[in-house]
């Protein structure tokens, strides 16, 4: 999926919300587990099904999926077969963060983006430009890059300075620009940075950026925006635990719809404020 596709998209949509779809088979509803005999693809096609009309794209996040074997990884499979059949137009992010050296990123990319067919793939950047650079050898895929993440323990290192004051996240920022663009990089930004959005913006202000954080970890969404919308939107915001497990019962899918139609809103209403729709 090309730029110019993925902004269209949003402006057909009037969306630019990513669902999450971190499907962990214990929070999922009792029903499924008891009559399903593939209990985690059943909760994603219900979700899917749910929430298409009001978001752009998913991001089964791999964790949850490997975490129960080659079981899980065949729900993953189908949840990714179903999506490209389904919603061909939606955005299919794969959450993995690999990144290592160059022979096994050049693996790591041959099995999502030939094997898997994922439009896009999340790249932790610690080691450099040769575990970064084999992923985004293919055309019309994605390197979402870990730039500033939501997590507590990001403080650990994304915010500390070197000795000309500039912040390590900010770093990765400028080094990657020389590896790629804006038709095939993104870059991670929590919406819990708040006002840290400028700063990236000085230093990918045309870029797509994946924000996590909004939803079950308190990020705001008109923050976001804020300092975040560019002319061509720029954002693909993630919600997942404030959608997929917004109802335990045998009504989860209509309430994961009432979730995400709710998120729709506030981002048509944040689209027409910035002039996109």
């Amino acid at each position: 999926m090309t730029y110019e596709q993925l902004y269209e998209n949003i402006r057909n949509q009037k969306s630019f919300l990513c669902v999450g779809l971190d499907s962990d088979v214990n929070k999922i509803p009792q029903h499924l587990k008891e009559n399903e005999e593939d209990p985690v693809f059943a909760f994603n096609r219900a979700i899917i099904d749910a929430t298409a009309p009001y978001c752009i794209a998913y991001k089964p996040n791999l964790a949850f999926y490997e975490c129960n074997g080659v079981k899980g990884l065949l729900s993953y499979e189908r949840t990714l077969e179903y999506i490209r059949h389904n919603w061909p137009k939606h955005f299919i992010i794969a959450d993995a963060k690999r990144g290592d050296i160059g022979n096994t990123s050049k693996m790591y990319a041959r099995a999502f983006f030939e094997e898997q067919n994922v439009d896009a793939l999340t790249v932790a950047p610690y080691m450099g430009e040769d575990s970064v650079t084999p992923f985004l050898e293919y055309e019309g895929k994605w390197v979402i890059m870990l730039a500033l993440t939501s997590n507590k323990g990001s403080l650990d290192f994304q915010l500390t300075e070197d000795d000309k004051g500039v912040r390590l996240f900010e770093k990765v920022l400028q080094t990657s620009l020389q590896w790629g663009g804006k038709e095939n990089m993104m870059y991670v930004v929590g919406a819990t940075r708040g006002n840290l959005f400028e700063d990236v913006r000085r230093i990918v202000p045309e870029h797509f950026l994946l924000v996590p954080g909004v939803g079950a970890q308190g990020g705001s969404l008109e923050e976001v925006c804020r300092f975040g919308m560019n002319k061509h939107c720029g954002l693909i915001v993630n919600s997942s635990r404030g959608i997929i497990f917004a109802d335990n019962s045998a009504c989860f899918a209509e309430a994961a719809m009432t979730k995400a139609r709710l998120l729709q809103q506030q981002m048509e209403e944040q689209l027409r404020i910035f002039g996109i729709i």
